[in-house]
C-alpha cells in the first residue's frame, strides 16, 4: 500500500512539473486538461497524414531554452505521445519513412532542431524515449513566427505531391517537408481496388484509365484498363477513352477506329458535347459535320439547335444563328431559358457566342 501511495504521489508531482500548474486530473476519469487534445489531418494525393497531439499554452512563460530545454528530447506537445500517422510510405525531408503511426519527438536548439519519428507511439511524453526505437531522424531549421499562445500543428505549402508540416508555438515555427510518390501510390492502389467489387463496373476501369491518361503515365496499363471497361460495358465513354489513349501512344489508325465506334454508340447529347469539344480545340470542320448530322437525326432536341447556332455564329451568319437559337429556346426546359436568352441577345447584337 505504501509503495502504491508513493507511486501516486510521484505521479502527481510529475504531472504538476509537466504542466506547471495544479489542477484536478485523474488516471481513470475523463476530466478537462490544461493542455487540450487536438487532431489535424491532410491528404496528399490519396495518402492521409494525421497528427494527434495536446496543446500546452505559453501564457507568460519563456518557452524555448527554459520550459522546453535546449538539447533534450521533447515530446513536441503535452501529455501522451504526440503521434503522426501516414497511410502510405512517405519521404521526410527527402528521407524514406514507411507507412504507420510514429511517436513524434523533437530536440530543440537555438539554430537547428532534430525531428524524431519513433516506432514507439504509445508512451507518456518523452520520459521513456529510447533512441534505439527511432525509425527516422531529420534536422531542420526553426524560423520566426507570429505569436501562438497554444502549441499548433499546421500543413502549409501544399502541393499535389507534398506539404510542409509546421509546429508553431510562442514565436517559433519548426517546419519539415513530407513528400509522397503520388503516382506510385495511386497505381498500386488501383491494382488493389480493381480486385474488389469495383472490377464489375465499366466506370471503375474507365476512371482508372483516365487517371493514367491525364497524368501521362503507364499508358499501356491505361489501355488495358480501357479494354477491361469495354469488356464490362461497351459505351461511348470507354471507347472514347480508348481512342484518346491510343492517340497518346501514337497508334493513330487504331485511335480513329475507336473514336468511330465511340461516336456510333454516342447519345445525341454526347455527340453535341463532343462537337463542342472539337470547336474548343479549333477543329471546326469536324465539329460542324457532327452538329449538322446530329440536327438531321434528332431535329426535335433543343440542344442540336444550339449546336447549329454556334456553327453559324462562328461563320459570321448571325441571322441564321439567332433563328436556330429561337428554336432552341422554344424546345428547351425552363431551367435553360435564361442562359439561352442571353445567347440570343448576343446574336441579335452580332456578337459571336463561341
Amino acid at each position: 500500500m505504501l509503495r502504491t501511495a508513493l507511486r501516486g504521489l510521484l505521479f502527481c508531482l510529475l504531472m504538476a512539473a509537466i504542466s506547471g500548474v495544479c489542477r484536478a486530473q485523474s488516471m481513470v476519469l475523463d476530466l478537462p486538461r490544461g493542455s487540450q487534445r487536438a487532431e489535424i489531418s491532410q491528404r496528399i494525393g490519396i495518402t492521409d497524414i494525421t497528427i494527434d497531439y495536446h496543446r500546452p499554452l505559453a501564457k507568460d512563460r519563456k518557452i524555448w531554452g527554459e520550459l522546453v530545454p535546449y538539447g533534450a528530447v521533447w515530446r513536441a506537445g503535452a501529455n501522451e505521445n504526440t503521434t503522426i500517422t501516414f497511410s502510405d510510405p512517405v519521404l521526410i525531408e527527402g528521407k524514406p519513412l514507411d507507412k504507420g503511426t510514429y511517436g513524434l519527438h523533437m530536440i530543440p536548439n537555438a539554430d537547428e532542431w532534430t525531428v524524431i519519428f519513433s516506432k514507439n507511439a504509445t508512451s507518456w511524453g518523452s520520459f521513456t524515449y529510447n533512441q534505439s526505437e527511432d525509425a527516422l531522424r531529420v534536422t531542420v531549421k526553426p524560423t520566426a513566427a507570429d505569436m501562438h499562445n497554444a502549441l499548433t500543428y499546421d500543413f502549409d505549402q501544399l502541393q499535389p505531391d507534398s506539404a510542409v508540416v509546421e509546429l508553431e508555438w510562442e514565436k517559433i515555427a519548426v517546419p519539415f517537408k513530407v513528400s509522397v510518390d503520388v503516382h506510385g501510390v495511386v497505381q498500386a492502389s488501383l491494382k488493389k481496388q480493381l480486385r474488389n467489387l469495383s472490377q464489375y463496373t465499366w466506370m471503375s476501369w474507365d476512371d482508372a484509365a483516365n487517371y493514367l491518361l491525364t497524368e501521362k503515365i503507364a499508358l499501356d496499363d491505361a489501355l488495358t484498363y480501357a479494354n477491361k471497361s469495354i469488356e464490362n460495358e461497351d459505351r461511348y465513354d470507354d471507347e472514347m477513352t480508348k481512342s484518346n489513349i491510343l492517340t497518346a501512344l501514337n497508334r493513330t489508325d487504331e485511335a480513329a477506329a475507336a473514336q468511330k465506334k465511340a461516336l456510333d454508340l454516342a447519345s445525341p447529347l454526347q455527340l453535341h458535347l463532343f462537337a463542342r469539344q472539337l470547336m474548343a480545340e479549333k477543329h471546326n470542320e469536324e465539329a460542324f459535320a457532327i452538329f449538322r448530322e446530329n440536327a438531321q437525326k434528332h431535329p426535335n432536341m433543343w440542344f442540336v439547335h444550339t449546336g447549329l447556332a454556334r456553327m453559324y455564329s462562328s461563320q459570321g451568319k448571325f441571322d441564321d444563328a439567332a433563328k436556330e437559337m429561337k428554336l432552341a429556346i422554344a424546345a428547351a426546359p425552363d431551367n435553360q431559358n435564361g442562359y439561352l436568352d442571353g445567347l440570343e441577345k448576343q446574336l441579335e447584337a452580332k456578337h459571336d457566342i463561341n
